[in-house]
């Protein structure tokens, strides 16, 4: 008779590998932060362009996908979705571009966001209490930008 497998804890030699820690720590700071903007049924990245917009209003679609990395094909579809949600709303600016800018819907929504993200960031300040934060955002902010 074969012996069941017992599983164990594995020796895991990545775990303490700088770029391994910052996937593992965005993935559940990222996974948090979903779960809280479901509550309002965003995603993060949809609470992220109302907040932008709130921020640069009559900012253009291209303008957006750069601040956030995003690629011009994915960012249709979130700007639709959100124009469809009454979040946002288009105004022509040339042949090609329109200006976005929140709706009433949209500003109340971006409200909702801006402190459900900062109740979100606090409670993973918290957990670093004893770590210089000003220090510890320059230096992810200097790896996000690519080593520049």
């Amino acid at each position: 008779m074969e012996k069941p497998h017992v599983p164990k804890e594995l020796h895991d030699p990545i775990a303490s590998r700088l770029g391994y820690l910052l996937r593992r720590a965005s993935a559940t700071m990222m996974a948090d932060l979903g779960e809280a903007l479901g509550a309002v049924g965003l995603r993060p990245v949809e609470g992220t362009i109302l907040i932008l917009v709130g921020a640069n209003p009559g900012c253009i679609q291209s303008e957006l996908g750069r601040a956030l990395g995003i690629k011009r094909a994915n960012m249709v579809p979130l700007i639709a979705g959100l124009t469809a949600q009454n979040y946002l709303e288009k105004s022509p600016v040339d042949g090609r571009s329109f200006a976005l800018s929140l709706t009433p819907r949209g500003e109340e929504a971006r409200a909702r966001v801006d402190g459900i993200m900062d109740a979100h960031e606090a409670g993973f300040a918290r957990l670093l209490a004893d770590v210089d934060q000003q220090q510890l955002r320059a230096a992810l902010s200097l790896i996000a930008s690519g080593r520049d």
